[in-house]
């Protein structure tokens, strides 16, 4: 058996205990020690991502590199894990993310000035980068465990280190009260995610049940859904209904799908840059992960039912979080909603049902979490040298800032899906895909690209061109350190534009495989093309 998974999730889970153990950071030298240490540790877990990925073979069985070890023996629960395509190709976005997130947060944690030896200037840094290096580790569990009840720990235990992120460590241009801000936003978003956990929970407790009784008591997914793919495990109609609903619900919440997104703006907006890139490229992501591995998984037939009403919250989503980007004022809370809308179209490809849908969808995905990353750390790095999340303070940045103002473009034209970047490839799947079965749900979608170009490229205008602002006079350009954080985000996106190809190898087989329980096959073609022979039709 190999040890690989369990390597790569244990590393950064280690790295974070070794992290807030190290000597208390009292002076410039020991900060720079714990922070060090968290970069090498995080690219270490990348190294171990990218071993997984060349050890993946994508034409192989579903779940790869398995591992399985025994925990509660009596209620059949393993600590099991196994990969597929999607969950490589999540698992290499969050390996690839989060060094580059503390790389962009490496003052973010600094304490304010204090007598020295206080609380705050002895554990601030310890915590912060430990707090990190805990959500990632949990991240990359949620994405690579294989049963049900291991998943929902670590799915809920995210939302530990993630509150302490967005209370403890926030945004310190938030004015005044930011205070008081930051903690109504970790407090609402604890609750709404613990609500939705506590909703899934009574699902998983449903869904052992009904197993156990009829001779299936284990939370082991290949297990289950094979079962249920034969015929061997039956799940009454209404009781396939009622347990899809608690799990969609709970990963609704955490996607974030309109009417439960309302937490993210504020999360994003009071949370520190690096921080908010965690929030809506990584643990956002496990949301959309997860409808794609259990509720169509284990729930086919309800996923079949409830696939029109939740294309129509994906449309809504779609349009309201573009609408709502266009009016706002605040840079952070435009890319919030700005993620919002593009969460729909992820959640309309996967319950398109088809195979162009949920691979453009797992791209979009990745792409996403790519994209919004550089638009969002450069945002960051504006709003530190201004001091202000007010797209209104802001004026004429290309003319003393180039290079800042030539990432920050190019992330924007990333989000609004221009061709030739990431985005676009997996956007346009999603809208065929969706398309060949529910016509006029994609052509309602394409409404929120006009709607991207707009939100993306005015915010551009307002901060980057026209006069040179007062407060703006003076912002030196991105830094060495800066440059190494957005350039590679830069690269992926042009890259994965360009030549999507090696992401798309790795993840079709998964998706044909969730196709194939769900039982849906891509719609014929409604005027099949005749075959000619000779330059003439047969």
């Amino acid at each position: 058996m190999s040890y690989l998974l369990t390597a790569t999730c244990a590393v950064p889970a280690a790295g974070a205990v070794l992290t807030a153990a190290l000597p208390a950071g009292t002076t410039d030298a020991r900060r720079r020690t714990t922070k060090t240490v968290a970069v090498a540790v995080s690219a270490a877990t990348l190294a171990l991502a990218a071993l997984v990925a060349v050890r993946f073979e994508p034409g192989g069985t579903r779940y790869q590199l398995t591992e399985s070890y025994s925990w509660i023996r009596s209620f059949g629960i393993s600590f099991s894990l196994g990969v597929d395509g999607i969950g490589v190709a999540l698992t290499l976005l969050t390996a690839v993310l989060v060094p580059l997130v503390l790389l962009a947060s490496w003052h973010d944690a600094d304490p304010a000035p204090a007598p020295e030896g206080t609380f705050e200037n002895r554990r601030r840094t310890q915590g912060f980068f430990a707090l990190i290096l805990a959500v990632e580790a949990m991240v990359i569990v949620s994405f690579l465990a294989t049963d049900v009840f291991v998943f929902y720990v670590f799915f809920e235990a995210m939302l530990i280190p993630m509150y302490f992120l967005i209370g403890g460590f926030g945004d310190r241009a938030g004015g005044a009260d930011s205070a008081a801000q930051r903690s109504y936003a970790a407090v609402k978003f604890l609750l709404y995610n613990l609500l939705g956990g506590l909703v899934m929970l009574a699902a998983v407790i449903g869904l052992y049940v009904i197993g156990q009784n009829q001779g299936f008591a284990t939370f082991d997914l290949p297990t289950l859904t094979g079962a249920i793919a034969d015929g061997k495990l039956v799940i009454d109609p209404v009781a396939q209904k009622a347990l899809f609903l608690g799990f969609f619900f709970a990963f609704a919440v955490k996607a974030p799908l309109w009417p439960l997104h309302t937490w993210l703006p504020n999360a994003m907006g009071e949370a520190t840059a690096g921080t908010a890139v965690l929030i809506t490229a990584v643990v956002d992501k496990v949301g959309t992960f997860a409808m794609l591995r259990f509720c169509l998984g284990l729930f086919p037939d309800a996923s079949k039912t409830f696939a029109p009403a939740i294309l129509v919250l994906s449309l809504v989503s779609i349009v309201y979080g573009a609408l709502l980007a266009v009016g706002q004022k605040d840079i952070k809370r435009l890319v919030a909603y700005a993620s919002i809308s593009h969460f729909g179209f992820i959640i309309m490809g996967i319950f398109a049902m088809t195979s162009q849908g949920q691979s453009g969808a797992t791209l979009y995905m990745v792409n996403h979490g790519i994209s919004t990353a550089a638009w969002m750390l450069v945002a960051g790095f504006l709003i530190s040298r201004r001091g202000s999340r007010l797209i209104a303070d802001y004026g004429g940045g290309q003319k003393v800032a180039p290079v800042l103002a030539g990432t920050f473009l190019i992330g924007g034209l990333a989000t609004l899906s221009l061709p030739g970047l990431a985005p676009f490839v997996s956007e346009f799947l999603v809208l065929v895909g969706t398309f060949t079965r529910y016509p006029v749900v994609g052509i309602i979608a394409t409404f929120g690209i006009v709607l991207a170009a707009l939100y993306a490229l005015v915010l551009y205008q307002r901060t980057m061109t026209g006069p040179v602002k007062e407060g703006v006079r003076h912002l030196p350009d991105l830094k060495l350190r800066e440059l190494a954080v957005v350039t590679p985000l830069v690269a992926l996106t042009i890259l994965l534009g360009v030549y999507p190809k090696p992401l798309t190898d790795i993840v079709n087989p998964a998706v044909d495989a969730t196709l194939s329980q769900v039982h849906q096959t891509d719609p014929a073609p409604a005027h099949p093309v005749a075959a000619t022979t000779g330059g003439e039709q047969k």
